[in-house]
Protein backbone atom coordinates (compact mmCIF):
# COMPACT_ATOMS: atom_id res chain seq x y z
CA UNK A 1 0.00 0.00 0.00
CA UNK A 2 1.32 3.10 -0.81
CA UNK A 3 0.75 6.48 1.75
CA UNK A 4 -0.84 8.43 -1.22
CA UNK A 5 -4.06 5.82 -1.97
CA UNK A 6 -6.84 6.67 0.74
CA UNK A 7 -7.55 4.74 3.54
CA UNK A 8 -11.36 4.68 2.89
CA UNK A 9 -10.20 2.62 -0.38
CA UNK A 10 -8.41 -0.17 1.27
CA UNK A 11 -10.99 -0.56 4.10
CA UNK A 12 -13.51 -0.64 1.34
CA UNK A 13 -11.22 -3.55 -0.41
CA UNK A 14 -10.69 -5.41 2.37
CA UNK A 15 -14.16 -5.11 3.51
CA UNK A 16 -15.23 -6.67 -0.44
CA UNK A 17 -12.72 -9.61 0.46
CA UNK A 18 -14.34 -10.06 3.75
CA UNK A 19 -17.72 -10.14 2.63
CA UNK A 20 -16.62 -12.66 -0.89
CA UNK A 21 -14.84 -15.29 1.75
CA UNK A 22 -18.05 -15.47 4.17
CA UNK A 23 -20.18 -17.33 2.11
CA UNK A 24 -17.41 -20.01 0.98
CA UNK A 25 -15.94 -22.67 2.90
CA UNK A 26 -12.39 -22.40 3.71
CA UNK A 27 -10.25 -25.21 2.36
CA UNK A 28 -6.78 -26.74 2.70
CA UNK A 29 -6.28 -25.80 -0.76
CA UNK A 30 -7.03 -21.88 -0.37
CA UNK A 31 -5.13 -21.78 2.69
CA UNK A 32 -2.07 -22.80 0.74
CA UNK A 33 -3.17 -20.44 -2.38
CA UNK A 34 -3.20 -17.61 0.12
CA UNK A 35 0.28 -18.75 1.57
CA UNK A 36 1.92 -18.70 -1.92
CA UNK A 37 0.11 -15.28 -3.30
CA UNK A 38 -1.76 -14.25 -5.70
CA UNK A 39 -0.50 -16.12 -9.49
CA UNK A 40 2.30 -18.18 -7.31
CA UNK A 41 0.85 -21.33 -9.02
CA UNK A 42 0.25 -19.91 -12.33
CA UNK A 43 1.73 -22.17 -15.21
CA UNK A 44 4.10 -24.16 -12.60
CA UNK A 45 3.96 -27.86 -12.32
CA UNK A 46 3.44 -28.85 -8.97
CA UNK A 47 5.62 -31.77 -9.74
CA UNK A 48 9.98 -30.47 -8.86
CA UNK A 49 12.03 -30.51 -11.40
CA UNK A 50 14.37 -33.35 -9.93
CA UNK A 51 10.67 -35.47 -9.79
CA UNK A 52 10.24 -35.18 -13.57
CA UNK A 53 13.65 -35.70 -15.01
CA UNK A 54 13.50 -38.77 -12.52
CA UNK A 55 10.32 -39.83 -14.49
CA UNK A 56 12.08 -39.19 -17.97
CA UNK A 57 14.97 -41.19 -17.32
CA UNK A 58 12.78 -44.01 -16.01
CA UNK A 59 11.19 -43.65 -18.47
CA UNK A 60 14.28 -44.00 -21.18
CA UNK A 61 15.35 -47.02 -19.24
CA UNK A 62 11.95 -49.08 -19.60
CA UNK A 63 11.46 -48.40 -23.27
CA UNK A 64 15.52 -48.75 -24.46
CA UNK A 65 17.80 -50.79 -21.72
CA UNK A 66 18.52 -54.35 -22.61
CA UNK A 67 16.99 -56.00 -18.86
CA UNK A 68 14.67 -59.09 -19.24
CA UNK A 69 14.41 -59.51 -15.18
CA UNK A 70 14.19 -55.54 -14.60
CA UNK A 71 16.21 -55.14 -11.61
CA UNK A 72 19.12 -53.21 -13.66
CA UNK A 73 16.89 -50.72 -14.54
CA UNK A 74 15.64 -49.93 -10.59
CA UNK A 75 19.76 -50.22 -9.39
CA UNK A 76 20.56 -47.82 -12.39
CA UNK A 77 17.93 -45.41 -11.43
CA UNK A 78 18.36 -45.36 -7.64
CA UNK A 79 21.73 -44.61 -8.00
CA UNK A 80 21.68 -42.21 -10.91
CA UNK A 81 18.57 -40.37 -9.17
CA UNK A 82 21.06 -39.74 -5.61
CA UNK A 83 23.96 -38.60 -8.00
CA UNK A 84 25.53 -35.56 -8.82
CA UNK A 85 25.58 -35.62 -11.91
CA UNK A 86 21.59 -35.66 -12.10
CA UNK A 87 21.37 -32.88 -9.48
CA UNK A 88 23.34 -30.31 -11.19
CA UNK A 89 21.53 -31.02 -14.98
CA UNK A 90 18.16 -31.66 -14.02
CA UNK A 91 17.05 -29.66 -16.93
CA UNK A 92 18.96 -32.64 -19.11
CA UNK A 93 18.22 -36.14 -17.94
CA UNK A 94 19.47 -38.10 -20.29
CA UNK A 95 22.82 -36.12 -20.69
CA UNK A 96 23.08 -36.59 -16.92
CA UNK A 97 22.14 -40.76 -17.79
CA UNK A 98 24.60 -40.94 -20.54
CA UNK A 99 27.61 -39.32 -18.22
CA UNK A 100 26.75 -41.24 -15.35
CA UNK A 101 26.73 -44.34 -17.10
CA UNK A 102 29.63 -43.43 -18.81
CA UNK A 103 31.38 -42.86 -15.75
CA UNK A 104 30.56 -46.60 -14.81
CA UNK A 105 32.60 -48.13 -18.36
CA UNK A 106 35.21 -46.21 -17.15
CA UNK A 107 35.84 -47.70 -13.73
CA UNK A 108 35.85 -51.69 -13.50
CA UNK A 109 35.11 -50.88 -9.51
CA UNK A 110 32.18 -48.63 -9.73
CA UNK A 111 31.11 -51.29 -12.62
CA UNK A 112 31.74 -54.51 -10.51
CA UNK A 113 29.83 -52.54 -7.76
CA UNK A 114 26.61 -51.87 -9.81
CA UNK A 115 26.71 -55.71 -11.14
CA UNK A 116 26.98 -56.68 -6.95
CA UNK A 117 24.16 -54.44 -5.75
CA UNK A 118 22.31 -55.42 -8.45
CA UNK A 119 22.79 -59.02 -7.98
CA UNK A 120 21.92 -58.49 -4.47
CA UNK A 121 18.67 -57.11 -5.71
CA UNK A 122 17.91 -59.44 -7.60
CA UNK A 123 17.93 -61.98 -4.74
CA UNK A 124 15.91 -59.90 -2.98
CA UNK A 125 13.11 -59.54 -5.31
CA UNK A 126 13.14 -62.75 -6.85
CA UNK A 127 13.49 -64.78 -3.00
CA UNK A 128 17.05 -66.69 -4.16
CA UNK A 129 20.59 -66.50 -3.42
CA UNK A 130 22.17 -63.85 -5.46
CA UNK A 131 24.93 -64.79 -8.18
CA UNK A 132 28.05 -63.46 -7.06
CA UNK A 133 30.91 -63.57 -9.72
CA UNK A 134 34.24 -64.26 -8.14
CA UNK A 135 37.53 -63.22 -10.01
CA UNK A 136 38.93 -65.88 -12.16
CA UNK A 137 35.77 -67.88 -12.13
CA UNK A 138 33.40 -68.18 -15.41
CA UNK A 139 30.11 -66.71 -13.99
CA UNK A 140 27.31 -69.39 -13.56
CA UNK A 141 25.34 -70.37 -16.47
CA UNK A 142 22.41 -69.27 -15.29
CA UNK A 143 23.71 -65.41 -13.87
CA UNK A 144 21.37 -62.86 -14.95
CA UNK A 145 24.06 -59.99 -14.25
CA UNK A 146 27.34 -60.66 -15.05
CA UNK A 147 30.05 -57.70 -15.30
CA UNK A 148 30.23 -58.62 -19.20
CA UNK A 149 26.55 -58.79 -19.76
CA UNK A 150 26.02 -54.98 -17.49
CA UNK A 151 28.96 -53.70 -19.06
CA UNK A 152 27.37 -55.00 -22.64
CA UNK A 153 23.82 -53.34 -21.67
CA UNK A 154 25.18 -50.12 -20.48
CA UNK A 155 27.90 -49.72 -23.59
CA UNK A 156 24.43 -50.45 -26.12
CA UNK A 157 22.34 -47.34 -23.91
CA UNK A 158 25.12 -45.21 -23.56
CA UNK A 159 25.88 -45.34 -27.50
CA UNK A 160 22.46 -44.77 -28.22
CA UNK A 161 21.92 -41.98 -25.38
CA UNK A 162 25.65 -40.21 -27.22
CA UNK A 163 23.87 -40.65 -30.84
CA UNK A 164 21.25 -38.94 -29.76
CA UNK A 165 19.18 -41.53 -31.29
CA UNK A 166 17.22 -43.71 -28.51
CA UNK A 167 16.16 -45.95 -31.38
CA UNK A 168 19.59 -47.33 -31.99
CA UNK A 169 18.91 -49.72 -28.67
CA UNK A 170 16.37 -52.16 -29.23
CA UNK A 171 13.57 -52.58 -26.87
CA UNK A 172 13.81 -56.19 -25.44
CA UNK A 173 11.14 -57.95 -24.51
CA UNK A 174 10.16 -58.54 -20.15
CA UNK A 175 10.49 -62.08 -19.19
Amino acid sequence: MSDDQPKSTTDADAELQREIRAGRDFTLAEAIGRMAGPGMMKGVSPITRLQQAVTEIQEYLNGHLTDAAGVLQVVLLRQVEGSDLLLHDVDQPLVALAAYIQKLLDSDYSLKELVRETDVEWGRVYGERPYFEKEGKPPASDDPYTHESVRGALSELVSALATGNPNDVQEQPRG
